[in-house]
């Protein structure tokens, strides 16, 4: 928690000043009954007349109008802070996600990050904008208002003192209480945030096979989870206030009746007794607002340590500082390499060997599970091999600064991802002073120039996600994008898997015919996306299988001459 109040030392200025404000606006609240009494004792009740009437009204209007710029000003300031707390919180949540690797975004999933980005720092902002204004100036105007009322009478203010202790151990009791009742409705809420998302994304699965009502179903499960959840956090909450209630009532009626037996007597005058009311009163509305201040306090606490929660989450990505690679003729070397996920179990990649020389192309192939994206996640380090070491130009990836590696790799993940924005906005992305020239070729190289053409140009809108394009002019882009960047080792992981395979031919014979010369590894269910490489590596099961060239491995390569025949099954029986 304390971690998150850094984010508040921008404004503690206005941290200082709404409060301040608040408990002065709260001041000349509490000189109000006085005038009242005065108004009754004196100007009524001894015959003051009406020219002290109407002086004793304008300080009540005076008293008014100052207490309302007061309060008016002191919003402002807590506004302010909350408003700039939670855009820092939430840039600093976003830094921090981003900083993570993929084993602990995979742990954390993206409905969870996106509910803590969201509802989480708007509950906080919610709650630093009501501790400003109300967390000092309801307890000043309580205890100021006991004060007040013990310069008027001693034995009516103990009332007084009896109720608020009272009060304390309900408001007490309940906050105890809620706080990890409040915790549990945000878990439920990321459960709901979860199913929404995955029906959203998955919209034409779910009616491709007429899950409609089944999902309806599954979600209403869980929104029926979160309510009970918030029913029984709000049914705890609810309790402030009749119970507040009760006490304070029972506290008018004993000063009430008190108060007029002192009358009676003529101990106490009148506007006394109206003004120990007046101040019972104020009391009241302010235990009303610090009941409402204290729910307010627990959702905001909830949400904070959740936020919290992910800032605790340390990225298991260091990186080094910038330095020399030595002179290798080796682009890519995998010794002993090991990984298993987080939680994963057995290991999805065992004891990976291999070498790949600078300029070589490489293919990739198994079985679904296989670890085939696995292995080339490693290569830009995506994620961290468990043992052994991953070398590129020679060194570990371990020892590369982010941006080092970061430019010596372009990568084409599976799914094909865009965002809003143009075409050239998106293609920008792999060199962001791309000259227009660049941005034609890549796009030539890509086989995507009738794509542009068909969207305008270089300035066609992209819509988001790319839902404006079809699958295989998406990929198309994606793999301009990182044709762009021109980095020494370009990945394609199964990113052609939407083209036809004319396309797909006269796309790899452009990734060959580039004048930086890369080294590409082709990742691909195909074995007529690869059969040209110079070496491809077969996987089963995490493990090697065999690396060779196309030849080589039909004669010594079951696994791969199993995947071959089974896509030229015709040609084989033909021959």
């Amino acid at each position: 928690m304390k971690r998150l109040l850094v984010y508040l030392k921008d404004y503690k200025k206005e941290c200082v000043l709404a409060p301040l404000f608040k408990m002065l606006e709260a001041s000349f609240e509490l000189l109000i009954p006085l005038v009242i009494a005065a108004i009754i004792d004196t100007g009524i009740g001894a015959g003051a007349g009406k020219g002290y009437i109407i002086k004793a009204c304008l300080v009540l209007f005076v008293l008014a109008i100052v207490g309302l710029i007061s309060s008016v000003t002191a919003q402002f300031f807590s506004a302010k802070a909350a408003v700039g707390y939670a855009t820092k919180l939430r840039s600093a949540l976003f830094g921090h996600l981003q900083s993570l690797s993929y084993s602990e975004i995979d742990t954390i999933g993206t409905s969870t990050m996106i509910t803590r980005m969201t509802s989480d720092v708007n509950q906080t902002q919610m709650g630093v904008n009501m501790v400003l204004r109300l967390f000092l100036r309801s307890p000043f105007v309580v205890f100021g208002a006991m004060v007040m009322a013990f310069t008027i009478d001693v034995k009516s203010a103990f009332s007084f003192v009896v109720a608020i202790v009272l009060l304390l151990i309900v408001v007490g009791g309940i906050t105890w209480i809620s706080i990890p009742l409040m915790k549990k409705v945000q878990g439920h809420l990321d459960e709901v945030l979860l199913v929404a998302r995955e029906n959203l994304v998955g919209i034409r699965v779910i009616r491709a096979f007429c899950k409609e009502e089944e999902e309806i179903q599954r979600f209403a499960e869980k929104n029926r989870q979160l309510t009970l959840g918030q029913k029984r956090a709000g049914s705890v909450s609810a309790l402030m206030n009749p119970l507040t209630y009760i006490i304070i009532n029972l506290a008018i009626v004993y000063l009430i009746w008190t108060g007029a037996v002192q009358v009676d007597q003529g101990i106490l005058s009148q506007g006394q007794v109206v003004a120990l009311y007046n101040y019972m009163s104020q009391i009241l509305v302010e235990l009303i607002k610090l009941a409402n201040l204290i729910v307010t306090m627990n959702k905001a606490l909830a949400s904070a340590n959740r936020i919290a929660d992910v800032f605790e989450i340390e990225t298991s990505m260091q990186w080094k500082m910038a330095s020399d690679c030595a002179e290798t003729e080796d682009a890519v070397v995998f010794r002993n390499v090991c990984l298993s996920y987080a939680g994963g179990g057995e290991e999805a990649l065992s004891d990976i060997d291999f070498t790949v020389k600078k300029g070589q192309t490489v293919g990739v192939i198994g079985g679904t599970g296989s670890g085939k994206s696995s292995l080339i996640h490693l290569i830009p380090r995506f994620y961290d091999a468990t043992r052994g070491e991953v070398l590129v130009d020679g060194k570990n990836v371990r020892d590369y600064s982010e941006e080092e590696l970061e430019k010596k790799i372009a990568v084409v993940p599976q799914k094909a991802v865009l965002f809003k924005g143009t075409i050239e906005s998106n293609l920008r992305w792999g060199k962001a002073d791309a000259t227009k020239e660049e941005l034609e070729a890549a796009v030539e190289a890509a086989q995507a120039s009738d794509v542009v053409a068909a969207k305008g140009g270089l300035a066609g809108e992209v819509a988001q996600a790319g839902k404006n394009l079809s699958g295989g002019q998406r990929q198309r882009l994606t793999i301009a994008r990182a044709l762009v960047k021109q980095a020494p080792i370009l990945i394609l992981d199964d990113s052609a898997s939407a083209l036809d395979m004319a396309t797909d031919a006269r796309l790899r014979a452009a990734i060959r015919k580039l004048s930086y010369h890369p080294t590409v590894f082709i990742v691909s269910q195909r074995t007529n996306a690869i059969m040209d490489a110079d070496q491809i590596i077969v996987l089963d099961d995490g493990k090697v299988e065999g690396i060779g060239t196309h030849e080589q491995l039909l004669a010594t390569c079951e696994v791969y001459k199993e995947i071959y025949e089974s896509q030229f099954k015709k040609e084989v029986s033909a021959s």
